[in-house]
């Protein structure tokens, strides 16, 4: 095993310290850029390729998809065979996937370029956590955390402010070409100032749990994205089994191998695991209302892009106040009053949704959700990722920066995937509705195709509208408000969850003194275990 003297660089005042810091959260940044560019693009994106809204949801969590699925194995594989390698592949692979999403002549060609972009965040996103767990300790570490999370998270609030304002004189193409040049300053200083086999491991690789767990949390994703589209049954099915019989084998593998890729005693820890639930729910609740919220700003309120990019800026703002507050709450209250402080504002935040967003609304209803929601994912964000990072042993960190990856990957894919399906199941449910309701003479003038159309999507209610302008007023009509129908059945399933995280973290995770009591036991352990050559199984 190779080491280097971290210290160094948790002490340096104004040197290496400070530029590798910046240099990481740099590289993050492009990830978190990409992953929220497309949000305020969709509905142009729509009437470009009169997209389904099945469609749109997998131009939206076709990056999520791509990073969550593989972010456990990339994250393993930086373990292995070099932190640093892994950082500059994956930035180096976010400019041609970004150029070929800008420039797609298809619909399958967009959602693809989106999968090869989350491939190459796979890749550069949970390494940089992990140097960071390797490089600092003790309260610098939980600071470069809370600067990591805090401003990682607002970038990817920013990404819809910057497309909306390309979109005033731009096509939608061109919002996914906004972080080449941040990418090409990313490979630079990664190349010049990170530094090398920060204690990387010599163990072999799993490379098949590697493939399990891609291929399960893939077909997951896939599948939730899929139930809303009709006659889509056995896909759904499939995809399902699929899933289930991935994650069945990726679990029997773990406890076999010598070298697991995820080492599910320490995943059992209740530190361990409480804060990857407790992040996946916090940051997939951002991610899902930055989804809806965009379309809602654009296709009820009449927002133009840039203005609905502005929209965001509370949530923006609010993260990066609240993150170095959040460091501070957790060295002295500890992660798990933090975490429900961050909760509670989550909460509010959907109900101020669910109860505010109307038509025709001011827009302090809408910056006063998304500020509740930024102070949240702010306060909640740093003892989410911290907990993980400092309840394994430094050889692992991958496995953990792996886990703080999927919360924010994985939580985004899987709640933009359920915000997608709800929403378009209650679109598409309210618009039948509409429909049933008229006369027999109307109903009668409406043609199979012309009622699917209508249903699929408030893009192509827009289309369809365009094409009989005689009809058009109505047939606006009724796509918004079944558009307010099913966004309000996505603010329904956001509080559900964060509910249930809420009650999770109350009732398991441990309370400030026995949370250090037993990270200090982990420590101890994995000390011990280390020096025999053994994993470590406390729990």
């Amino acid at each position: 095993m190779v080491k280097v003297n971290t210290m160094k660089y948790e002490e340096a005042k104004d040197g290496p310290g400070k530029i590798v810091l910046a240099t990481l959260i740099l590289v993050a940044g492009v990830a978190n850029l990409n992953l929220s560019v497309a949000n305020v693009a969709l509905p142009s994106i729509g009437l470009a390729f009169d997209a389904s809204q099945v469609q749109l949801n997998l131009i939206a969590v076709g990056y999520s998809l791509g990073l969550a699925a593989s972010v456990l194995w990339f994250g393993a594989l930086g373990d292995h065979h070099g932190r640093k390698l892994m950082l500059i592949a994956g930035t180096l692979l976010a400019i041609p996937s970004s150029l070929m999403a800008g420039f797609a002549p298809t619909v399958e060609v967009l959602i693809m370029a989106r999968i090869l972009g989350g491939l190459a965040a796979g890749m550069a996103f949970p390494t940089t956590l992990s140097l960071i767990a390797a490089l600092w300790s003790g309260p610098a570490r939980t600071k470069s955390i809370a600067l990591w999370s805090g401003i990682g998270a607002a970038i990817a609030a920013l990404g819809p402010l910057l497309s909306g304002y390309i979109l005033l004189s731009r096509e939608w193409g061109y919002v996914f070409l906004i972080t080449v040049p941040l990418a090409i300053l990313a490979l630079f200083m990664a190349i010049k100032y990170v530094p090398s086999h920060v204690n990387e491991t010599k163990d072999p690789l799993d490379n098949l749990g590697g493939m399990l767990s891609l291929l399960m949390l893939g077909a997951l994703i896939l599948a939730i994205n899929f139930a809303p589209v009709p006659n889509s049954g056995n896909l759904v099915i499939t995809l399902l089994l699929m899933a289930v019989i991935m994650g069945f084998l990726f679990i029997i593998r773990q406890k076999r191998v010598e070298n697991p890729l995820y080492d599910l005693e320490v995943a059992g820890r209740r530190i361990f695991w409480v804060a990857a639930c407790a992040g996946i729910i916090v940051f997939g609740s951002l991610m899902g209302a930055m989804y809806v919220g965009q379309q809602f700003l654009q296709n009820v309120l009449n927002y133009s892009t840039l203005d609905a990019g502005l929209a965001i800026l509370p949530a923006a703002l609010c993260m990066i106040l609240v993150a170095p507050q959040s460091a501070r709450l957790v060295e002295s209250k500890g992660a798990r009053f933090t975490l429900l402080v961050g909760y509670l504002f989550c909460l509010l935040g959907f109900f101020a949704m669910l109860l505010l967003w109307k038509d025709n609304i001011p827009y302090w209803k809408v910056g006063l959700a998304y500020a509740l929601v930024g102070v949240g994912v702010g306060l909640a964000g740093t003892p989410a990722s911290h907990s993980l990072t400092g309840s394994v042993p430094v050889e692992r960190v991958g496995m953990a920066s792996g886990t703080a990856d999927l919360q924010r990957d994985f939580g985004g894919a899987i709640m933009t995937s359920i915000f997608g399906a709800t929403l378009t199941a209650g679109y598409a449910h309210a618009f039948a509705a509409q429909i049933s309701n008229l006369s027999t003479t109307a109903q009668q003038k409406i043609s199979g195709t012309i009622e699917v159309e209508l249903q699929k999507s408030y893009a192509s209610a827009a289309t369809m509208a365009q094409q009989h302008p005689a009809y058009s007023k109505q047939i606006m009509a009724a796509a918004k408000s079944s558009f307010l129908v099913g966004d309000q059945w996505t603010y329904l399933i956001g509080i559900m969850a964060i509910l249930l995280g809420a009650a999770i973290i109350f009732f398991i995770f441990p309370k400030k003194d026995e949370e250090r009591y037993l990270l200090k036991k982990y420590h101890d352990v994995d000390e011990q275990s280390s020096s025999q050559g053994v994993d470590g199984k406390q729990k």
